[in-house]
């Protein structure tokens, strides 16, 4: 248990810090904007190139892989718009929310820290994974269901081409498609550049948890809404649980893939989801208390589930005999 202690403190130590320091200095959020640009377009795709380049080829194609992460990412999501539809009697764009809220992790900016801090850098490559292809499904669905509820009324072919704009320019997926091909042809940059890489890569974990901490403190929950519940189970719970049985039963991988899957499954409600609401003018205030309260009760949850990996009481696969 200690061990995981020292797992835990140190990565959400770093979010703690960030919100006691934005309650002391009380800056906009806007402040924040830099810092939010360094993480996003500089640092994370610094790291996720530095990880892929030195991955050899064939694990990057492991399709049975990414398809369990991303079928039980759409189960959950699934089962929360279904249950949000029946209870608001057909409100897409709500329920498009609360399931991304349920499914969608913060597997950008938490993903990559604890999972490589935990786990080693066996955890590179299922993470830039699962993070590419489930961030291409989320930039797919938002905008086509919130077009299915009438949201901005976009004609059809300036909508696709807007889903595949975010798609192919996202910094990440760009690292990603870079990282890739650096591992396909064998490439690495030249030592002065490899440095700055590193340095920028080292820079990632820490200002992404920092960033976390400063926008959950200069967004406070003023009341809690009663679909927390059940989307803080989805979350938090179901989805891990629901990640390890898919791909158990999907095919053997390495160990340390299936548990950074079932990591990166268990982590709160992204931030993005947030963004996503803003955008729409839906849901915002409750999108925000589903990232507060997810990353709060996280700190248990995730703790819990790192205690079972490392002590060995999680197998690292539930059907080894089939």
């Amino acid at each position: 248990m200690y061990d995981v202690i020292g797992l835990v403190i140190p990565f959400f130590g770093l979010i703690f810090v960030g919100f006691v320091v934005a309650r002391l200095t009380r800056q906009p959020l806007d402040a924040l904007g830099w810092m939010n640009t360094f993480i996003l377009y500089v640092a994370l795709p610094a790291l996720f190139f530095q990880l892929l380049a030195k991955t050899p080829i064939e694990q990057l194609t492991a399709w049975g892989f990414i398809f369990g992460a991303v079928l039980a990412t759409y189960l959950v999501f699934s089962i929360m718009f279904i249950g949000s539809m029946i209870a608001s009697r057909g409100d897409i764009a709500q329920s498009m929310l609360r399931g991304l809220a349920a499914a969608y992790g913060n597997i950008g900016y938490m993903g990559p820290g604890i999972a490589l801090l935990a786990l080693g850098e066996e955890a590179a490559v299922p993470v830039a994974l699962i993070f590419c292809f489930e961030n291409i499904m989320h930039f797919a669905v938002a905008p086509m269901m919130m077009a299915l509820a009438g949201g901005k009324g976009e004609p059809p072919l300036r909508l696709a081409a807007g889903v595949v704009r975010k798609i192919v320019l996202h910094p990440f997926i760009i690292a990603t498609a870079i990282g890739v091909a650096a591992a396909a042809l064998q490439l690495r940059p030249p030592m002065p550049v490899e440095r700055l890489l590193n340095y920028l890569a080292s820079a990632a974990a820490p200002c992404a948890l920092f960033a976390m901490g400063v926008t959950l403190a200069l967004r406070p929950l003023r009341r809690m809404p009663f679909e927390l519940a059940p989307i803080a189970v989805l979350k938090l719970a179901v989805h891990p649980a629901l990640c390890y049985v898919v791909l158990s039963w999907i095919g053997d991988y390495p160990h340390g893939w299936i548990y950074t899957a079932v990591l990166l499954a268990s982590l709160p409600t992204a931030t993005n989801v947030f963004v996503i609401a803003q955008q729409y003018g839906v849901w915002i205030e409750r999108a925000s208390a589903a990232v507060l309260v997810t990353t709060c009760l996280s700190v248990f949850s995730v703790t819990v589930l790192l205690y079972l990996i490392t002590t060995g009481a999680l197998p690292p696969d539930l059907f080894p005999n089939r």
